[in-house]
């Protein structure tokens, strides 16, 4: 069982970046996906989810409007568009499973996978 994510990177501010999740070794497509994000100094925080049907998708308020999460699952792949990146999403950004829905709680999660580092200069 694997969660991939890449795409990170160094953006100025205002810039865009696309994070992407890979999952392998499990039935992705039954399982909601999650990023999380761990800045310096800061606890893990949720950014956003959806589901495994891809109809219920939330967002950190901090985001909203300017992040945007899909899949696609017959890639078994879940992105992150990130838009209007401010120095505050600096952080490492991870991707998380679990069973059909999802959980704010990143050690609720059933897989987890290494971080993707981004870092927004102002």
């Amino acid at each position: 069982v694997q969660l991939q994510a890449s795409g990170g990177g160094l953006v100025q501010a205002g810039g865009s970046l696309r994070l992407s999740c890979a999952a392998s070794g499990f039935r992705s497509d039954n399982y909601a996906i999650g990023w999380f994000r761990q800045a310096p100094g800061k606890e893990r925080e949720a950014v956003s989810c959806i589901d495994s049907s891809g109809v219920s998708i939330t967002y950190a308020g901090s985001v909203k409007g300017r992040f945007d999460i899909s899949r696609d699952n017959a890639k078994h792949t879940v992105y992150l568009q990130m838009n209007s990146l401010k120095s505050d999403d600096t952080a490492v950004y991870y991707c998380a499973g679990r069973s059909w829905r999802c959980s704010r709680d990143y050690y609720g999660m059933n897989y987890r996978g290494k971080g993707t580092l981004v870092t927004v200069s102002s």
